[in-house]
């Protein structure tokens, strides 16, 4: 509690100094979609009339596509989908996340109006 506590205090302080300080604010994430059609039921809620106790068996290790955005005041950064140069779908690790950042996040964001 205390540490939202001193972001809200943090927050308020930027925004008495900068009036537009949200316009400032970029929230990106990324997400796994696989692609034999299971979806995460702990990141997704369905709503059915069917019963929920109806389960499907799916492969230990489906392929996925990873996919990553940004948003922000501005607009939306993105997609980026995370591929290999053949553009077959790669898992995230640290050194594609950067090239990512580094090829693609900070050109577009240059193309924007930020300041």
């Amino acid at each position: 509690m205390m540490e939202r506590r001193r972001f809200v205090e943090w927050a308020q302080n930027e925004i008495a100094v900068v009036p537009d300080f949200h316009k400032r604010i970029l929230f990106s994430d990324e997400a796994h979609f696989w692609l034999n059609g299971y979806v995460n039921k702990q990141n997704c809620r369905i709503w059915s009339e069917a019963n929920p106790q109806v389960y499907v068996e799916t492969p230990l290790h489906p392929e996925k596509l990873t996919v990553w955005c940004a948003l922000w005041a501005g607009g939306i950064i993105g997609p980026y989908f995370f591929k290999n140069d053949e553009g077959h779908n790669v898992t995230v690790n640290g050194d594609r996340y950067r090239a990512m950042i580094t090829n693609f996040f900070i050109p577009e964001l240059n193309n924007q109006d930020v300041q």
